[in-house]
């Protein structure tokens, strides 16, 4: 499972230029599976996303079509995990680490 951070590197202004096409970016990998959960971060200064059932090659490709990396207005952090713990509303997530 990967958690990708978003940081603005631009105003909002510019942010706000490219939040259409950003969040239908976000609905096609929705639609796909991958992400399974979005939003702002609090205060506004970038956002979270997280994914599952891709390799880290295929998650950083995904990251690099973002309409915001596209415009130049935010980073992305992306951070691994194995997320053998989880809520019972998460079970489906939920992973064994390799052996």
């Amino acid at each position: 499972m990967f958690v990708m951070e978003l940081t603005y590197t631009a105003p909002i202004e510019a942010v706000e230029d490219e939040l259409d096409a950003h969040i239908a970016w976000l609905d096609g990998y929705y639609a796909s599976g991958v992400f399974l959960a979005s939003g702002r971060k609090v205060p506004r200064e970038g956002g979270i996303i997280l994914a599952r059932g891709v390799s880290r090659a295929e998650i950083e490709k995904i990251a690099s079509e973002d309409p915001f990396i596209l415009a130049g207005v935010c980073s992305y952090r992306i951070t691994e995990f194995i997320a053998t713990k989880t809520s019972s509303d998460l079970a489906a997530v939920r992973e064994n680490p390799a052996v």
